[in-house]
């Protein structure tokens, strides 16, 4: 049977990035995609022709069953998931935020990952094999003032730390990926399909970080 990676993530440029890497670093391994949409804005980005484009409501865990069964229709085998965690900025301040913002942050940007995970492991443990890849950018600068972004990227940092701790009894390799400075988003993509070669047990449970010198431990 055969086997494919699916990329669920915010709609931006690090998972672009991790989309492309996906076609150029095996063409014979299909992959599936699904984006968060960006609430917060009315811009749709371009997808690269002939992906296997699904939809999900992170906000519902019957979706994200939904979103798994059917990436499992059109790879097979899902042999590969890559969640990128890249929320969009809100461009709100406390005394500017309203209630739809909150619900959008944490319906779309918090809850649907533990949901997707769920799911995922599941499929894994059944299996007893697969990789679970968490990705996340290390923002610096002025987009650490963004209130929502931050506030999600830093749920998904914690929970991605919890989930690697655990993961030392899991049949299936979960791996973390942080790092990555803006505008070099394809170095980012190409250094976790490196990682990705490798696929043996001393990899299941660490937080790989990339950088200017591209180190990791």
């Amino acid at each position: 049977m055969n086997k494919g990676i699916l990329i669920a993530g915010n709609d931006s440029a690090l998972t672009s990035a991790i989309e492309n890497e996906a076609v150029n670093s095996d063409p014979a391994e299909q992959y599936a995609i699904t984006l968060i949409k960006n609430r917060f804005s009315e811009t749709d980005s371009y997808r690269l022709p002939g992906a296997h484009i699904l939809e999900w409501n992170p906000g519902s865990p019957i979706s994200a069953r939904t979103l798994v069964l059917a990436a499992e229709n059109r790879l097979g085998i899902i042999d590969k998931a890559i969640l990128v965690c890249d929320p969009p900025c809100s461009g709100q301040t406390i005394s500017g935020l309203g209630l739809a913002d909150i619900e959008i942050m944490i319906n779309d940007h918090i809850k649907g990952w533990f949901y997707l995970v769920k799911e995922l492991t599941a499929v894994f443990r059944e299996r007893g094999e697969g990789i679970l890849a968490l990705v996340y950018p290390e923002h610096t600068g002025k987009e650490n003032t963004d209130l929502l972004g931050n506030t999600a990227l830093a749920a998904f940092r914690s929970f991605a730390g919890s989930l690697l701790a655990a993961s030392a009894a899991e049949s299936y390799l979960a791996m973390g990926f942080a790092g990555g400075e803006t505008g070099d988003e394809s170095g980012f993509a190409s250094f976790i399909f490196k990682q990705f070669e490798e696929r043996n047990r001393r990899s299941s449970g660490k937080l790989f970080k990339y950088g200017k010198l591209h180190l990791f431990k």
